[in-house]
């Protein structure tokens, strides 16, 4: 795989401004072109960063801005943001993949990997795919896949549909049931969240869905090896606590954290958020 990961020379990398967090490059993947943001730092183990679903480089902008010493690396998964539409539909394991490649071009054996909400399971199955190249993991709002307590109806009726990224005045009317905590009090906190949005299509946001279709990490994170934080909203409706919970009993060297917020607690406790993420990471 590595030496099928190639940067497209036909595209100048872009630089990191005062606005955003990422010089970006496209790269190809064997037949796959990526769109791939990197953080530069000041050295030591680069934090991999898988996105939520929908979710474009710059929606990890401001979190990677908080912890500017770390380099940070994350990347457009297929069909979203400006990543190339995938030849045919993908699972988690291929995302993983993918992943292991963007380190290769990088230069990088190993990193710290951190997932937010769907990302979490393709962290999950990245520790698991490539164990030794995970040295600490780090899970957000996410669960063990579908073996998990679910949502209520109502809620993942509304994540069907991407419809939320389409239209601003939706996304404000919906924010509150699906993301809780701040947001059901201040739904223009929708709009600060969707401003970082780069719409590709309803295909890519549905074969994101299709990917973690029938996926569950429940019968071997007894079995991960990585150093966990684990780090969850109280008032989160997409995933509910008690997934966090579950899988804090599963896991065997894991933490876990919980903020008084909802499912984007990396947004609406920026602060408290990344330093909790650069405490772990920077244990002996």
């Amino acid at each position: 795989m590595s030496a099928a990961a190639m940067r497209d020379r036909s595209e100048t990398p872009q630089r990191a401004n005062g606005d955003h967090a990422f010089a970006t490059e496209i790269v190809h993947i064997g037949p796959q072109m990526l769109r791939v943001g990197r953080q530069s730092g000041n050295g030591g183990v680069p934090l991999l960063m898988f996105n939520g679903i929908g979710g474009n480089i710059e929606l990890l902008a401001p979190l990677a801005r908080r912890m500017p010493e770390r380099e940070v690396i994350t990347f457009d998964v297929p069909g979203v943001g400006h990543s190339a539409m995938p030849s045919r539909p993908y699972r988690l394991r291929g995302i993983a993949r993918l992943a292991a490649a963007v380190l290769d071009h990088f230069g990088h054996a190993q990193a710290d990997v951190l997932g937010v909400s769907w990302g979490g399971a393709a962290a999950q199955q990245f520790a698991r795919s490539f164990g030794s190249r995970c040295r600490r993991l780090v899970l957000c709002a996410t669960a063990p896949g579908v073996v998990m307590l679910p949502a209520r109806p109502s809620v993942l009726l509304k994540m069907a549909t991407p419809r939320r990224y389409m239209s601003s005045d939706y996304a404000r009317s919906v924010s509150g049931a699906i993301y809780g905590g701040d947001f059901r009090s201040n739904p223009e906190l929708a709009a600060e969240f969707f401003k970082h949005v780069r719409w590709q299509s309803r295909l890519g946001y549905y074969l994101q869905l299709g990917a973690a279709w029938g996926w569950t990490s429940i019968h071997w994170l007894h079995r991960l090896r990585q150093p966990t934080l684990i780090m969850a909203g109280r008032d989160d409706p997409l995933v509910p606590l008690a997934n966090a919970r579950l899988m804090q009993l599963l896991i065997p060297h894991s933490e876990l954290q919980v903020f008084d917020c909802g499912h984007l607690f990396l947004m609406t406790r920026g602060e408290a958020s990344a330093r909790a993420i650069g405490e772990f990471l920077d244990r002996p």
